[in-house]
């Protein structure tokens, strides 16, 4: 039985090479044999996202601006896209709901409280951990996109979003060419 298969299956694998090496081969009597091979490759979506800096440093506020509950604004990184098809640029928090906070006076500051924009005095909507639209566009060799920050503070000294202490907030920026 095993020396029945081993047969069968030498049999199918002869066939087999035969049948491949048949279809590369040419013969003809006119001295002239074409042959003809297709060369192929698949291309996926690429994307290449720069970011001019890993790190912004926020505005801290002064006195003046605990007194009053001010929104201080800031540049953030810029952008460089580059993909080969439509594409789409996405923010969000990494941190679900607060700040990352050290210090010894127990702050708790929203990540709503950090804003972004695409222009400096633009519209601009609240951080959240849900992705949310920065920009979109066709394929580039290079597509600049600027963000800037608003930092809320709340007014009174007596504010947990007041409390000293650093306050940090990772933002994840993903680009995606669908």
């Amino acid at each position: 039985m095993i020396a029945t298969r081993s047969l069968l299956a030498a049999m199918v694998l002869g066939t087999a090479i035969g049948a491949s090496q048949a279809s590369a081969q040419c013969s003809s009597n006119t001295g002239t044999c074409n042959t003809t091979n297709t060369a192929s490759v698949t291309v996926g979506a690429l994307v290449k996202l720069g970011m001019s800096s890993a790190t912004t440093a926020l505005t801290a506020p002064s006195v003046t601006d605990i007194e009053g509950g001010v929104s201080l604004d800031n540049a953030g990184p810029t952008f460089t896209v580059k993909a080969n098809r439509s594409w789409t640029l996405k923010v969000k928090s990494q941190n679900a709901t607060t700040f990352d906070y050290v210090g010894s006076d127990a702050g708790v500051k929203p990540i709503g409280d950090l804003s972004w924009a695409t222009t400096s005095g633009g519209t601009y909507a609240a951080i959240t951990a849900s992705d949310a639209t920065v920009a979109s566009g066709a394929s580039s060799n290079s597509t600049t996109v600027n963000s800037f920050f608003r930092t809320s503070w709340a007014g009174g000294f007596s504010a947990v979003s007041n409390a000293p202490g650093t306050y940090s907030l990772p933002i994840v920026f993903t680009l995606t060419a669908p």
